[in-house]
């Protein structure tokens, strides 16, 4: 009695491509951003009854409609990028940093905390260097703390730096408390400590920060030892340790990296643009530099263009909304999901390719040698042969 039992074959097998040329993956992905145009302006005429060629037009008028438009674009794609490059070590090295938000926020209550109580007391020039250095001191802290929880202890990275956030939320709304008695839990904005005005605008401290940083950034993660050390530990920490490098030095040492731009960011947020804080400062810009790092394979080159395609999208879905007359940002967030959703799909796509069991099977059946007549044939005269020599070889024995 037969009581083998079959195992049911999966539907389809994922498998890993390799040797994906560069222009391949790229043309993928710029056709799948059109589609996903395409798709948003089949939305916009479905749901809000807007003609998708208007659809496109505000978008482009939100982004680029006057010259203010245009350079607060590239202030907002400045502030994003500077997030995305914060993250990036770190995320090269597959230490998972969630907590840039946080990081930042530090940085933004640190250059405040400073400018507050030493506001019209001394020099503004000084004010501005000893709160860019607390800025310095306060990021980098609060990203070297799971940093070593990670290398002593072997924490979850993710957890820690999510918790780090919503500590640094907390500090910042306790203080404000405290400097604003009257409860309000809105900082006026200040007078002193503010960065000088370039062209008599302050935008362009953030953009130059941000392509003095981005340079900077290339040149540290491509040619640099502590970048190729990076992406070694990223790679296998055993090979690391196994070629001599100190794995627990290096998480520490691009975590200080990270939570030095994050210091930086956060002091032209205060300085440079808002001069104030709140617990929104940072705006969520921390979970999107993820993606936006992630989706421009951590290079600091094409991150320019991925957080200009955040940008474009808050920017002309703001402006798409305000000309429709919707008051919520439900349409502004539907379609920048659907924008990641395609793009994240597209990026699977492009790694592995799907196949289907009955293709296997196929190719499995053409790929098995058939045994033919004359194979069988060829076999059989084979043998004579063989016996005839072997009986020649046992009379030379005999002899």
């Amino acid at each position: 009695m037969n009581t083998t039992k079959k195992t049911r074959e999966p539907l389809f097998h994922l498998i890993k491509r390799t040797n994906v040329p560069m222009w391949q993956a790229w043309l993928v992905r710029g056709v799948t951003v059109l589609a996903a145009f395409l798709l948003i302006g089949l939305m916009s005429f479905i749901s809000l009854k807007i003609n998708p060629f208007k659809v496109y037009s505000y978008m482009i008028k939100g982004a680029f409609g006057d010259s203010y438009r245009i350079m607060r674009l590239l202030r907002d794609l400045a502030i994003l990028l500077l997030f995305a490059l914060a993250v990036t070590p770190a995320f090269k090295m597959k230490f998972w940093n969630i907590g840039a938000e946080g990081q930042v926020l530090m940085g933004a209550y640190a250059c405040m905390f400073c400018i507050f109580n030493l506001g019209g007391k001394i020099n503004d020039t000084l004010l501005i260097f000893i709160s860019l250095a607390a800025a310095l001191v306060a990021g980098s802290i609060w990203a070297v703390i799971p940093a070593l929880f990670k290398a002593k202890w072997n924490t979850n990275e993710t957890l820690f730096t999510l918790m780090m956030n919503y500590v640094a939320i907390q500090i910042i709304l306790y203080t404000i408390k405290i400097w604003v008695p009257g409860g309000t839990g809105v900082l006026t904005p200040t007078v002193y400590g503010n960065l000088p005005k370039i062209a008599g605008d302050n935008f362009w401290l953030s953009i130059i920060a941000a392509l003095v940083m981005t340079a900077i950034m290339f040149v540290y993660l491509r040619f640099s030892k502590h970048g190729y050390e990076i992406t070694v530990v990223g790679e296998s920490e055993n090979t690391a340790r196994y070629i001599g490098i100190n794995v627990k030095k290096v998480i520490i040492r691009t975590l200080l990296l990270s939570g030095l731009i994050c210091g930086i960011t956060g002091f032209l947020l205060v300085a440079g643009i808002n001069h104030t804080v709140s617990s929104t400062t940072a705006g969520g810009r921390g979970f999107t530099a993820i993606l936006v790092s992630w989706l421009a394979k951590f290079n600091p080159i094409f991150m320019i263009f991925t957080s200009f395609l955040v940008v474009f999208l808050a920017k002309g879905t703001d402006e798409v909304m305000t000309m429709s007359g919707i008051t919520n940002s439900f349409f502004s967030q539907v379609v920048t999901g659907v924008m990641f959703l395609m793009i994240i799909g597209c990026e699977f796509f492009i790694n592995y390719r799907v196949v289907f069991s009955r293709h296997i099977k196929k190719a499995t059946v053409v790929a098995a040698v058939p045994v033919t007549e004359e194979s069988a044939a060829a076999e059989t005269l084979e043998a004579p042969v063989n016996d005839t020599q072997a009986d020649a070889s046992e009379k030379e024995d005999n002899v």
